[in-house]
């Protein structure tokens, strides 16, 4: 951190939101020693811009590579002393993805051609998204996990064991393949629901329909979100309004308008 506050400081709120965290979770980190901003005589916390890259960073190697404070910590001051060598390596989850769908389809003894001509695709997008765990529609994804007979949520990883509550900013993340979305675990390990809180980028869509076992339920938090039902049967929900509906309908969504879009969204039994 620069020993000169920057002319234009930002405050805790400021800064947690540009590297996509909960203030309380910069809170926490500045308490484990991973940040130290700038305090006025009053208390209040004043952020630069590097400490706010730091902030990032931080994030990143939390919630990406998973590592824990101490060897945040640790990653941080060995890229402090030696800027010229690589950033500590901090994989993104959708690299795991990636491995765990091509073990999958390994171990059944397919070619990567003939899976992708079950699921619709081209063998280029499935390679891609086996190297890079990128690059295919919410509702491929969706077509792979019933190829596999399982869920996205298993697929995902979500069967990590995990107590009663889930703390503002330690919510497990996904490895997502899709652009523009991001989905939180609500609640860890093997429930009789699947909660999470699903943030659309403007213009993110599942492209597509898909069906599955169980009732679902979406709560709109923020932003405009269209859910079209069977193909003919479409809802625009704003923040406040929620909508129920059997899982085996065929559902396609998108966020519906030019701003962000989050949503609470409980699917059960855990078929997602």
């Amino acid at each position: 951190m620069s020993d000169d506050p920057d002319p234009t400081p930002y405050r805790v709120t400021e800064a947690a939101r540009a590297a996509g965290v909960a203030p309380s979770t910069v809170r926490l980190w500045e308490q484990q020693g991973l940040i130290a901003p700038l305090r006025r005589a009053s208390g209040q916390r004043l952020y630069s811009a590097a400490d706010v890259a730091q902030l990032c960073r931080i994030a990143f190697l939390r919630r990406e590579a998973g590592l824990n404070p101490a060897a945040i910590r640790a990653a941080l001051l060995q890229e402090a002393a030696d800027p010229a060598t690589d950033p500590v390596p901090a994989p993104a989850p959708a690299d795991t993805l990636g491995a765990r769908l091509r073990q999958l389809r390994l171990a059944r003894g397919e070619r990567l051609d003939q899976m992708a001509e079950t699921l619709g695709i081209s063998a280029s997008a499935l390679s891609t998204l086996e190297r890079t765990g990128t690059g295919v529609s919410f509702k491929t994804l969706a077509d792979i996990a019933r190829h596999y007979g399982t869920t996205v949520s298993l697929l995902a990883g979500q069967d990590t064991p995990g107590g009663a509550v889930v703390r503002d900013g330690a919510a497990q993340v996904w490895p997502m393949p899709v652009e523009g979305v991001r989905v939180e675990v609500l609640a860890q390990g093997r429930r009789q629901m699947d909660c999470h809180r699903f943030t659309l980028a403007p213009g993110a869509a599942s492209e597509g329909g898909y069906g599955h076992e169980g009732e679902e339920f979406i709560h709109v938090l923020a932003g405009r979100f269209r859910l079209t039902l069977d193909g003919v049967e479409t809802h625009d929900l704003g923040a406040g309004d929620s909508v129920y509906f059997e899982s085996r309908r065929q559902h396609a969504w998108a966020n519906a308008a030019d701003a962000e879009c989050v949503l609470i969204w409980v699917n059960t039994p855990p078929s997602f």
